[in-house]
């Protein structure tokens, strides 16, 4: 049975604002348009221009009290993304994109992150595990699974070729020495 999300319950202070606001982030980080977005959900209906007012001080008492960054969030979520998803720079990039952080900000996460870690050895580190986990002989139809997959995590198409080609004749060599060693 599956569970209906009830609608969000309606505020009305900036306080109540304010506090539903800390609840969110103390869940997880939100961007600015994040926040604002979660907070204007809460809007009652009606002419209420006095809470559309407190929705944008809050964002600011936020933004002051340095709880809200959008340059913080999305360094941090790069980070996360590229070492621990091991996602590449075009996936992270739309991710944040997509919650409304601002170019910039991307940019210049992006940048930092890829300084520290090659995008090249993220995509081996995915290959291997795909191959790891792969039963049977690698043909066309794999190679092409294994290909999509890796442009869909955000990697360009340069290194995934790259590293895919490298895979291919590791494999190759690998048969070549169990061939000979069989022989012998």
């Amino acid at each position: 049975m599956l569970a209906t999300m009830r609608p969000p319950r309606k505020l009305a202070t900036e306080e109540q604002f304010y506090a539903a606001a800390l609840r969110a982030l103390m869940r997880r980080a939100h961007s600015v348009y994040e926040m604002r977005q979660a907070l204007e959900r809460r809007l009652p209906t009606g002419p209420g221009a006095e809470e559309k007012v407190a929705v944008r001080r809050v964002l600011q008492r936020l933004k002051n009290e340095k709880l809200l960054d959008d340059a913080r969030y999305s360094h941090q979520f790069a980070r996360y993304r590229a070492e621990s998803r091991r996602q590449g720079r075009f996936r992270i990039a739309r991710e944040l994109r997509a919650r409304g952080v601002p170019d910039r900000h991307i940019e210049a996460a992006l940048e930092d992150i890829f300084k520290e870690t090659d995008e090249a050895t993220l995509v081996r580190q995915r290959l291997q595990r795909g191959l790891k986990h792969l039963r049977g002989p690698l043909d066309q139809r794999r190679l092409a699974s294994l290909y999509r997959s890796l442009l869909r995590a955000g990697f360009s198409s340069d290194v995934v070729r790259a590293e895919l080609r490298a895979a291919i004749r590791e494999d190759v060599a690998e048969l070549a020495d169990t061939a000979r060693a069989e022989e012998e």
